[in-house]
């Protein structure tokens, strides 16, 4: 292995730690955020839901754009740092702005508004340019196997990182500051400056393959966009195929799965800290290990292994939460989650990879690699999935009228912010709230959060079996054609 490629194994993943720290504390915690620290309405509950949706759609959209835009980007650093570092550090002003606001009703609701649609910008600037840069980094399948695997394993570590230490430091009696406002403004200040601090490995250590400066520069074009994205049937299918995969993928993360266990099991964050971190405990492993297994194991016979574990584990969280005796109930959850994540966290990576391999489909076929562009599909994919499971989510929450219980939890965080209670008369207040969320409430978010992820798994594998064509020995074929095309 050459000297830089090591380097770039080394210092491209570590960019992404404090990238996914924010992406994990907005998807992961915003809406919980929110519903535990602000007295909502059913109207500005669904105001809240519209903004994040239309954001994310907006979002969505915008990246392909983006993508164009860092094609046509001719700087002495390449096209990708100078937009990595950009989003970096205005994404962290974004997060503390929102994170430490006291603003309540309508006048918060605005200013939400204006942040998260800046998040959506500023955030894509950073996303797109660093999972662009790997196809630039390597046209070898194992090299990229590695890269891949190896940057969305620092990725699950800034994001299990925010997973478990959310949870435990903003509720309950570890909350720093003692209330849930005080705590969540500390770590997004600590989340801003770690995120750029991690970026410089990237920005310092990494070499692309190819000087960009040589190539022709390319035309900020919707025209463009859209002929290269409908032009490629492979990422057609592909982005449709993940489409599906995320929304499922996203549902117990995103915020069901934190109302859940504080419902079930007493509102104390150390509950969903060790359920995120023991989630999280087999993906860490198949990060490592995946380059090693796509050498052995083909990405569809895979797949189909990852379906059944994370059948499984879905199996066995339902079980565990409607018949299990309370003893054992959070531990056949939570090993239940491990199994289910294991195999979704196993389709997201495939998929990841899956969409990288059209860049070269599309240099055969069309003559141009359109990376910046092709890439771009990946967080166009999770922004409009996670439209998509947020309606879902509210949608729960309306149905089973959970904000009749965040309410009354979210008045006393506010008296223990402004010191009109202690933490523990607090703690007593929103137990005794807790008391009266009955089965209906509990077993309606299990079930949901359960047999959603497991469907849209199981759709998105039959299709990825019988739609996408792009497996190991075509994408062997097209790069030996390619290095053809170039000797003559």
């Amino acid at each position: 292995m050459r000297s830089q490629d090591k380097k770039n194994l080394l210092y491209y993943p570590l960019g992404t730690v404090g990238r996914d720290m924010i992406y994990s504390l907005v998807s992961g915690f915003l809406l919980t955020y929110i519903l535990f620290t602000r007295n909502l309405d059913s109207a500005q509950l669904w105001a809240v839901t519209a903004i994040m949706v239309f954001s994310r759609v907006f979002d969505a959209l915008n990246d392909p754009i983006m993508g164009n835009i860092i094609e046509s980007t001719r700087t002495k650093w390449g096209k990708f740092k100078p937009w990595l570092l950009a989003g970096c550090i205005t994404t962290g002003g974004v997060i503390i702005t929102t994170f430490n606001s006291r603003l309540q009703g309508w006048p918060f609701i605005i200013l939400f508004g204006c942040m998260y649609i800046l998040y959506s910008i500023t955030y894509t600037m950073s996303d797109i340019s660093y999972w662009g840069m790997v196809p630039a980094l390597s046209s070898n399948a194992d090299m990229r196997n590695s890269l891949t695997s190896r940057a969305t394993l620092f990725a699950g570590v800034g994001a299990t990182a925010v997973g478990i230490l959310v949870p435990y430091y903003t509720t309950g009696e570890h909350a720093i500051g003692g209330n849930a406002q005080t705590a969540y403004g500390v770590i997004s200040v600590i989340i801003a400056v770690l995120t750029p601090i991690f970026a410089v490995f990237t920005l310092v250590g990494v070499k692309e393959e190819r000087d960009i400066n040589l190539e022709p520069k390319t035309k900020v074009s919707f025209k463009k966009i859209i002929k290269t994205i409908t032009g490629n049937d492979q990422l057609m299918w592909i982005s449709f195929i993940f489409l599906i995969q995320q929304v499922g993928n996203g549902l117990i993360t995103g915020g069901i799965g934190a109302t859940y266990l504080y419902f079930e099991f007493g509102y104390e964050g150390s509950n969903y800290s060790l359920f995120q971190m023991v989630g999280m405990m087999a993906t860490a492993v198949l990060m490592i290990t995946y380059p090693m297994i796509s050498r052995k194991i083909r990405r569809k016979k895979f797949m189909g292994q990852m379906m059944t574990v994370a059948a499984v584990g879905y199996v066995l969280m339902l079980v565990s939460g409607l018949f299990f005796p309370e003893g054992i109930k959070f531990w056949g959850l939570t090993i239940g989650f491990m199994l289910g994540n294991f195999g979704n966290y196993s389709y997201y990576l495939i998929m990841m990879i899956s969409i990288m391999n059209t860049v070269e489909y599309n240099e055969l076929n069309r003559g141009t690699r359109d990376e910046g562009i092709i890439t771009s599909l990946r967080p166009f994919i999770t922004k409009m999935a996670s439209a998509l499971f947020l309606i879902i989510t509210s949608g729960i929450y309306s149905i089973f009228g959970i904000t009749r219980f965040t309410n009354e939890i979210s008045d006393y965080e506010k008296a223990a912010n402004a010191g009109d209670i202690t933490d523990v008369e607090k703690a007593s207040k929103i137990a005794e709230v807790l008391k009266n969320v009955n089965a209906t409430e509990t077993n309606g978010l299990l079930i949901c959060m359960v047999l959603i992820p497991l469907t849209l798994m199981f759709l998105s594998y039959v299709l990825y079996k019988k739609k996408y064509k792009l497996d190991e020995d075509e994408f062997e074929r097209i790069c030996k054609a390619l290095e053809e095309k170039k000797t003559h």
